[in-house]
């Protein structure tokens, strides 16, 4: 048993984790809480941010159509901040009720937009333009009350929406921990600790590794949703550090990060 301590706002609490050589699951280890993208580091991650109340809310819109919206606009190849400018303009211009005109809504898109004192253009604005306006007249007809899987099965009839997309919807619409979002920065992560094999591929294998990814929030007892949402934010900011040979061959830990939780 390792013996772990969070500092929240002065307060120290102490926690306990397995091991580092015990398995979280079949071929994973939990590793030091101190060393990172190890299971333990998340877990420890995890807590900290439970204990402030954070990632615990994922809707960005009011709506299921505006969460439609707001994750169609943020999807591949658009930064999280682009894609919030835009659905915040579409909102703004009541594009977002299933009944918009997709020139109009190309129209507002292709603007630019002020992005931290520069302008800055959407990428594949017709693109979108016209999956969004498809898929907001579709989603008028939905259910919300589904299950959240069942919901999922019916978005990705949807243009422009797969699996991750889908499950991004759903994971914020229902705050479900029945899905996950198998991101680029979510896969690395997995890769890292042996949870998702390196041959694996999210396009072709996303029900699989979202399986895998679920057994191991359950393993580490931390909600599906919230650690899916911490892990994007961390492996999302860190960037280019987050490379195995980082975290196996240089040692550095948490404090030398300064990981201030």
């Amino acid at each position: 048993m390792q013996r772990v301590w969070i500092n929240i706002d002065g307060q120290i609490e102490e926690f306990h984790v397995p091991s580092h050589v015990e398995e979280v699951m079949p071929g994973v280890v939990w590793g030091s809480p101190d060393v990172l993208f190890t299971p333990s580091f998340w877990k420890y991650q995890s807590e900290a941010q439970i204990r402030r109340h954070r990632y615990a809310d994922h809707r960005l819109g009011d709506t299921l159509l505006e969460e439609i919206a707001v994750c169609l606009l943020g999807g591949y190849g658009i930064p999280a901040e682009m894609g919030m400018v835009a659905f915040h303009r579409l909102r703004e211009h009541e594009m977002l009720q299933g009944a918009a005109v997709e020139q109009e809504m190309l129209d507002l898109l292709s603007r630019p937009f002020k992005m931290a004192g520069k302008e800055r253009r959407y990428r594949f604005a017709a693109q979108k333009a016209s999956y969004l306006c498809r898929s907001l007249k579709m989603a008028k007809e939905l259910d919300t009350d589904l299950p959240a899987r069942e919901l999922r099965d019916r978005l990705l009839s949807f243009p422009g929406i797969g699996p991750k997309t889908a499950s991004w919807i759903v994971r914020n619409y229902l705050n479900s921990d029945d899905v996950a979002i198998i991101d680029v920065h979510l896969y690395r992560a997995c890769v890292m600790m042996n949870v998702f094999e390196s041959e694996t591929d999210p396009s072709r294998d996303y029900f699989k590794l979202e399986d895998l990814f679920l057994t191991f929030a359950e393993g580490i007892k931390v909600r599906a949703s919230i650690l899916d949402a911490i892990m994007w934010d961390f492996m999302r900011r860190i960037g280019p550090t987050a490379h195995p040979a980082f975290a196996i061959n240089t040692g550095n830990r948490t404090d030398q990060l300064q990981l201030a939780f």
